[in-house]
């Protein structure tokens, strides 16, 4: 251990130096994080700035990597404070950039103490996590990777640590005992790609043992059993590893851990970093849960972002500072490329069959095809976050399906296996997207976590250095044009084609049980919650012609009180008649009648397969490796 905290010292001091010669800093900025009062929803934090006489400009960040826009909890910070030599300074905020902060720095001060603390609801009794927007506040106006900080964080007793930071002081994960814990000192820039995860339930699994750099999967969860991760969990985690390498090439980072906080009963989400990545994910994940596509295809997203979003950006997201506002317009490369790929892996390492990617894949064009704003707004139109519904693009809104929302990930997966499919076209299946993702997430060599960022032309050029094309037609016309249409191609040259068909499918039905009103979405275009609210309309649909509209509420069907299943019955009653069906709706405060006429029956999505065409997506969906390889490292 003596060996290890000196190399990590030495590799600090090392690093610092350098730092604060190019940054004229006499020392690092000294952040102490106090997450001993997280079970009341409360981080609390120390900060020493080195400063000196005169007018001081801080800030804490405002646009946050990853999440794409002007996200920093600045609602949520409080209890500001700021003292020198025992005496209070003055502040005030900026009136415009209101993550600033102003000051004025007396004579003789070197040394400035700042206290914050950070309201954060999602944290419980015997779990939290930290991402360091929450807390962080430097000098403003400098490129965030010039900025030398170092962290200390203090966690409540018995809770372990997971981050990518590098501990000072020694610390033992597999017998965590809480306290306090001082790591390297690193910038800015890269303490915001660094979170921290703690929990009183945890464990730290290493996987792809003998693989170089180190894997862990650092788990926090609400019970003891819960963390418990089966061994094929484990096997599978270890063979992403594997399946990244072989796919992506070397990696871009030193260590890389899968930060997993086990909470809820449904659903989930995660956040890409460096050299890790914040996931959520329910609470019996390792306990008998069996993930669906998208679920399957999170941990694997996020590992993929370390390559394609936090090595490779858009040169419009690389962005010198947090206050630098972002441009989001190539995250069909960043989030689209990043979708398709984790699905992809979730698939290849066993967490689903192929069969329920192929489902899975077919209820995705579905949705994308029955969103009726694709009639006036592109797929890159999607990608502006000040633009975007803030409900995220799902139909839980009034009129969402034509508003649009994040369409650029759904959307973003169709495109690629597009672009995967025909370079396995063009070239007699010699090439394939992997040729690609070699050239485009290797620029620049492997090792050290940075950026390096791309435009839109070097998108297109490393394609045409895969197989010559008129790629940049083929993106526009995709996704800079209005395609009434949803992109099948990439399902067809795959060797499917997208039908609708009155019987279940295993995933179809497993997704009615998540959102009913699927079966009614796809049928007559009415989006409508248990007890009959209507959640939203999809223009130019028999529903919209009827007259429906979001906010009304379905009371009767046919004389029955108003269920899914009493609606989804009378929609196969009348297929091929032209008898109406009869409804009560209520409309704020009047209730009357509408008739609605639909002959179609319940519409499922499902592919098949398409006659006399090779069967690509067989080949894309085959793992690179092999298990027993992977279980031998």
């Amino acid at each position: 251990m003596k060996e290890i905290q000196l190399r990590f010292q030495l590799l600090s001091i090392v690093f610092v130096s350098s730092l604060l010669t190019a940054n004229a800093q006499h020392a690092p900025i000294q952040i102490h994080a106090d997450l001993t009062d997280a079970p009341r929803k409360i981080y609390r934090a120390d900060v020493d700035l080195p400063v000196h006489r005169g007018p001081l400009d801080l800030i804490t960040p405002e646009w946050i990597p990853g999440a794409h826009g002007p996200d920093g909890p600045i609602h949520d910070i409080t209890g500001i404070r700021f003292e020198a030599d025992g005496k209070t300074i003055p502040w005030h905020r900026d009136p415009v950039d209101t993550y600033e902060y102003h000051l004025d720095i007396p004579a003789g001060v070197s040394m400035l103490h700042a206290h914050l603390d950070c309201i954060f609801s999602r944290a419980t009794r015997t779990a939290a996590t930290l991402e360091w927007e929450d807390l962080m506040l430097y000098p403003a106006h400098m490129p965030v990777r010039e900025i030398a900080i170092q962290p200390t964080v203090t966690v409540p007793a018995q809770w372990g640590i997971g981050t990518s930071l590098k501990p000072l002081t020694p610390y033992d994960p597999q017998h965590p005992a809480g306290g306090t814990v001082k790591y390297a000192a690193t910038t800015v820039e890269m303490l915001e790609d660094s979170p921290v995860m703690t929990g009183l339930y945890f464990h730290e699994y290493a996987l792809a043992p003998g693989v170089s750099p180190q894997h862990y999967m650092d788990v926090i969860g609400p019970t003891a059993a819960s963390i418990e991760a089966r061994p094929e969990t484990v096997e599978q985690m270890s063979r992403l590893v594997h399946e990244a390498f072989a796919m992506y090439g070397p990696p871009h980072y030193t260590s890389y851990h899968f930060l997993i906080l086990l909470q809820g009963d449904g659903g989930g989400g995660g956040l890409e970093h460096h050299e890790s990545s914040d996931n959520t994910i329910q609470k019996d994940f390792f306990t008998g849960y069996k993930p669906s596509v998208g679920m399957a295809g999170l941990l694997p997203h996020e590992f993929t972002h370390s390559w394609n979003g936090k090595y490779r950006r858009p040169d419009g997201l690389s962005t010198p500072d947090y206050a630098t506002p972002m441009q989001d317009n190539l995250l069909w490369v960043y989030e689209g490329l990043t979708n398709y790929l984790g699905d992809v892996m979730g698939e290849r390492i066993g967490m689903v069959t192929a069969e329920q990617y192929r489902q899975d894949l077919a209820l995705t064009a579905a949705e994308q095809d029955a969103t009726s704003g694709r009639a006036w707004r592109s797929i890159e139109d999607t990608t502006f976050d000040s633009a975007m519904p803030r409900n995220g693009g799902g139909r839980g809104g009034a009129w969402s399906s034509w508003k649009r929302g994040t369409d650029y990930y759904p959307e973003g997966s169709l495109f690629w296996l597009d672009v995967d499919t025909t370079i396995r076209r063009l070239t007699q299946d010699k090439k394939s997207l992997r040729d690609f993702l070699q050239i485009f997430l290797q620029k620049g060599g492997s090792g050290v976590a940075r950026v390096v960022p791309y435009s839109l032309s070097e998108v297109e050029a490393d394609l045409n250095q895969v197989v010559a094309h008129d790629w940049a037609g083929f993106i526009k016309m995709r996704l800079y044009d209005v395609q009434p249409q949803v992109n099948t191609e990439g399902i067809e040259q795959g060797g499917y084609r997208l039908e609708y068909t009155s019987e279940l499918t295993p995933e179809m039905e497993r997704s009615l049980k998540v959102n009913p009103s699927l079966a009614t979405w796809f049928s007559i275009g009415l989006s409508e919650d248990a007890e009959g609210t209507i959640r939203d309309v999809r223009v130019g649909s028999v529903a919209d012609k009827t007259g429906f509209a979001p906010g009304q509420k379905l009371m009767a069907v046919n004389g029955r009180v108003f269920t899914i299943e009493a609606l989804t019955d009378a929609l196969k009653a009348t297929k091929g008649t032209n008898t109406p069906i009869q409804l009560m709706v209520q409309d704020e405060d009047t209730i009357a009648p509408m008739s609605l006429t639909y002959n179609e029956g319940l519409r499922y999505p499902r592919l098949s397969r398409a006659d006399n065409t090779p069967d690509m997506l067989t080949e894309i969906l085959a793992p690179m490796t092999s298990a027993a390889t992977d279980s031998n490292h």
